[in-house]
């Protein structure tokens, strides 16, 4: 009896634990039917939604879920360009010297070049150089209104300088018959200049940019001075304290005009970009200016013999009053 008692409790703990056994593998199978029946989620957002709605939290996004779909690409350009966004959503650019559109608020170039007489202006002045420099206010890529600096240099044409030296014989000679004994001197030889600088507005606009070649259109308005110098040379003498009397010659300025007006500006110009990236931008333009001077009377060399008492009149050179016009050809940096 004992024996039997034995074996009957040993096969009742066998076929408990299959019992228990078979039915955690039912439990398992039925779990893994209802996964696979179930459709798979196919974006990660969807991933996510399950997982976050699973009571036992051990969902996890299938194999088949792509999890660069949702994911916007490194864009290293906006990178570069744009910071992080704001709490409202919206871009927040790069300090506060940018526009909307990426560029600079304030744009700055300075170059050098060529100057050129047209029309009436050319009968008396040559060509010779100039030199630019400005800045201002830029309100997107597309347009700029910049404040500018200007001097534009000329020569003067042989005919203007050989006029000039006539005439001032003729008025020395006629202070001389009114002044005896006073002994006046024409000058000569004889030399000349005029330049003209100006301070002008140049609204700007920038009408075609590639990555490299772009175009642009400009055209200011603004206050003009325009002056005329005569120069002759000078011996100067002064004492070495070790040689003793030295001397030298230099031209200096024996007479000049002066001019003020309000003067116009427009012209084309191209820039070249140093790299994709680069701000800095190499420019050639080519401008019209208009100086709408104020006709004065005076005396030429035409003239100079109506009356002897010429000598006594103030403007010897009434050309520089002649309106103005001249074609400046630049060079230089924007940034």
């Amino acid at each position: 009896m004992s024996t039997l008692s034995k074996t009957s409790s040993l096969l009742r703990g066998v076929l408990m634990l299959a019992v228990v056994l078979g039915c955690g593998a039912v439990a398992a199978s039925a779990q893994t039917t209802d996964a696979a029946s179930a459709p798979a989620p196919t974006t990660l957002n969807a991933a996510l939604l399950a997982y976050s709605s699973s009571a036992d939290q051990t969902v996890v996004p299938p194999a088949n879920v792509n999890l660069a779909m949702n994911v916007k690409p490194f864009d290293f350009l906006n990178a570069m360009q744009y910071g992080s966004g704001s709490r409202r959503g919206a871009p927040r650019y790069r300090g506060g010297n940018s526009n909307a559109d990426g560029s600079n608020k304030w744009i700055f170039f300075g170059g050098a070049g060529l100057t050129s007489p047209v029309g009436n202006t050319h009968h008396y002045f040559t060509d010779s150089w100039g030199f630019q420099a400005g800045g201002g206010r830029q309100f997107s890529k597309k347009f700029a209104v910049p404040v500018q600096f200007d001097y534009d240099n000329f020569g003067m044409t042989g005919q203007t300088i050989a006029n000039q030296e006539a005439l001032y014989a003729i008025l020395v000679q006629q202070f001389n018959n009114a002044n005896p004994g006073a002994g006046a001197v024409a000058p000569n030889p004889l030399d000349g200049n005029m330049h003209v600088w100006s301070f002008t507005v140049d609204p700007t606009e920038t009408f075609a940019q590639g990555d490299t070649w772009g175009a642009y259109a400009v055209e200011g308005v603004g206050f003009y001075h325009k002056v005329s110098n005569f120069l002759t040379p000078e011996t100067e003498t002064f004492i070495d304290p070790i040689f003793g009397p030295e001397s030298f010659t230099a031209n200096e300025i024996i007479d000049h005009y002066t001019s003020n007006a309000v003067g116009f500006n427009a012209g084309l110009g191209v820039t070249y970009k140093f790299s994709k990236f680069s701000n800095e931008r190499f420019y050639g333009e080519v401008r019209y200016v208009f100086v709408d001077n104020s006709k004065r009377t005076g005396i030429t060399l035409a003239n100079a013999n109506s009356n002897p008492n010429n000598y006594l009149v103030a403007n010897d050179f009434p050309a520089n009053s002649n309106r103005t016009g001249y074609f400046p050809i630049k060079f230089g940096i924007r940034f």
